[in-house]
């Protein structure tokens, strides 16, 4: 009942122009600072490293792949997560605040906050994530008072993708 009003209602489209605005406005922000001030993920994925979260109990690390991850692949490859991060939060911000592509833009929003949680920053991350379920949760929804209005039917048109499935067409 309350995904169906989060994926029809006229309210829920302006709730979620709210917290799109917002969402967006805090990564186009985070991006665009990095990308005029001169970032280095290098700094931040050696800390990642060097301080992982760790169990209270065992003082073992909570996440030992992804550290692994962090230290075999990401710090190796710190001059490609210099262009991928803060161009990424800068078009994840972008299409939250135009509307384009908004579902879509909200998951790589969430699965950047989710990355950063793992490598033990917790700062802003929870909320957003919260944004970008509510986001998610709204579907198409999230996008109709922005971009996605004209251009999901035409994606839809042109990838012949047929809007609900074989069952919601059967109720109606």
């Amino acid at each position: 009942m309350i995904t169906r009003w989060f994926r029809e209602s006229v309210v829920a489209s302006v709730l979620l122009l709210i917290a799109r605005l917002y969402l967006g406005w805090k990564w186009l922000d985070a991006g665009w600072h990095k990308i005029t001030g001169g970032f280095d993920a290098s700094g931040f994925l050696k800390n990642a490293i060097a301080k992982p979260p760790v169990d209270s109990a065992t003082k073992e690390a909570v996440y030992p792949r992804f550290v692994s991850f962090l230290e075999h692949f990401a710090l190796p490859n710190a001059k490609l997560f210099n262009v991928l991060i803060p161009w990424g939060e800068f078009l994840v911000g972008l299409g939250l605040i135009l509307g384009t592509l908004t579902v879509t833009a909200a998951f790589f929003g969430m699965l950047m906050n989710f990355m950063f949680l793992l490598a033990g920053t917790v700062s802003s991350n929870p909320w957003l994530i919260i944004f970008s379920i509510l986001i998610l949760l709204g579907s198409s929804n999230s996008g109709r008072l922005g971009g996605d209005y004209f251009l999901l039917p035409y994606l839809r048109k042109a990838f012949n993708i047929k809007r609900g499935s074989d069952r919601d067409t059967a109720r109606t």
